[in-house]
């Protein structure tokens, strides 16, 4: 079986023409000048759900986060800050990864991909920034960093990485906007600034995905030492990197189902990408096995304790796992193979940034936290909103080329 998927994977990577630039800008022909949205029993239950978001939204800002959420002095930080801004921006990963393979090592076969990956971490880090406004307690005073500058805190560095990420990253969508609505002379300009943006964007991304990590150096007394280390940020940076080919994976089987595409056309260019994650787990992976024994906490995961299984989990499931399976070309090449690979580590980057947050520092913190009913509709409702934002984009600009034509 192995062999017969293997020989058909042979056949798409002659069948599949290279992308050039120039498959991206006949827009008529592909949309008629046409702008469509339509609608589905899912996408009602979809905006169903962000409806219920912007009610508990003006409910919280109106209200204040004590009626909102169940935060409270032991756990001001919940799942606003684990699942939508941790879990968020290293999900986001793949914007950054892809351009760094497509624009910097100008590998131009991955430049349709990166594109939509770009529309997934753009919009991924607006449901960032709201996650943040969210949690801000006097949210009225989300200006007040641009003008009183917190030098040494690493809160301000985190902030100043999303938002010039946010606007590079919308800079780099002028490119695609303006092909779509056919403004040349516009278009021009951003393609003559496109190389310093997509520098400046890896630049900041590395420095953002490190620095949420390094936010929790200063939490020395409160994490878990299985989770603790002067290396967290490195770790951070490290996971982002490898989760970034795992969500174009899981990005494009989604799609592919949803746009009744064939995953198996996206194999030849996607098992490349999941080998030097392979790699970049390895190197995580050791690394994490020389601090621990340096630090003298290597035996505390056998422990048997709630916070030492979830470690094991962690590991077990999102890097020991992937990395075996990925390590067989056979099943690298397969999409059953590639598919369950990169769910794996979507789950275990998760699984750890929700350790981070909450397995890792609960027994320092005390008292109790379950997430109030408006968290989970605000979360559930970003995720919609950002699903359904990515629907819009995918039938009206030109990410996926040869797919989406209105009939």
């Amino acid at each position: 079986m192995a062999h017969v998927e293997h020989a058909e994977i042979e056949i798409y990577k002659e069948e599949r023409p290279v992308k050039k630039e120039s498959d991206f800008t006949d827009y008529d022909a592909v949309f008629g000048g046409k702008w469509s949205f339509a609608m589905s029993g899912y996408r009602v239950l979809a905006f169903a759900l962000i409806g219920l978001m912007a009610f508990s939204m003006i409910y919280r800002l109106t209200q204040g986060l004590g009626p909102a959420t169940n935060l409270n002095d032991q756990w001001p930080w919940g799942l606003w800050i684990a699942f939508d801004d941790l879990c968020g921006i290293a999900l986001a990963a793949g914007g950054f990864f892809t351009v760094f393979v497509a624009h910097i090592l100008n590998l131009k076969q991955y430049k349709y991909i990166a594109r939509a990956s770009l529309i997934t971490a753009w919009f991924g880090y607006i449901v960032v920034a709201l996650g943040v406004l969210m949690d801000l307690g006097r949210w009225y005073n989300f200006w007040r960093p641009f003008v009183s500058w917190g030098y040494h805190s690493w809160l301000f560095v985190v902030l100043l990485c999303v938002i010039g990420y946010q606007a590079v990253m919308t800079l780099q969508f002028g490119h695609i906007f303006f092909e779509r609505v056919n403004a040349p002379r516009l278009k021009e300009i951003f393609d003559k600034i496109l190389p310093v943006i997509f520098v400046a964007g890896l630049v900041i991304g590395f420095l953002h995905q490190s620095a949420l990590g390094a936010l929790y150096i200063a939490m020395i007394d409160r994490q878990n030492p299985l989770w603790w280390s002067m290396l967290i940020g490195l770790f951070f940076f490290l996971s982002a990197a490898f989760v970034g080919p795992a969500m174009c994976v899981v990005e494009g089987v989604l799609a592919s189902k949803a746009y009744k595409k064939d995953f198996r056309h996206e194999v030849p260019l996607l098992a490349p990408l999941l080998k030097a994650a392979m790699w970049l787990m390895v190197i995580y992976l050791v690394l994490k096995v020389i601090d621990l024994v340096y630090r003298g906490h290597f035996l505390d995961m056998f422990d048997g304790s709630t916070p030492s299984n979830l470690f094991l989990l962690e590991m077990v499931i999102g890097v020991i796992i992937p990395i075996i399976l990925l390590a067989k070309k056979h099943i690298r090449e397969s999409v059953p193979g590639m598919v369950t690979a990169a769910v794996l580590i979507v789950i275990g980057v998760m699984l750890n940034r929700m350790n981070v947050v909450f397995t890792s520092m609960y027994q320092a913190m005390g008292g109790w936290y379950f997430p109030h009913w408006m968290e989970f509709s605000i979360s559930i409702g970003l995720v919609s909103l950002l699903i359904m934002a990515y629907c819009f984009f995918v039938e009206n600009f030109k990410i996926m080329p040869e797919e989406h034509e209105h009939h």
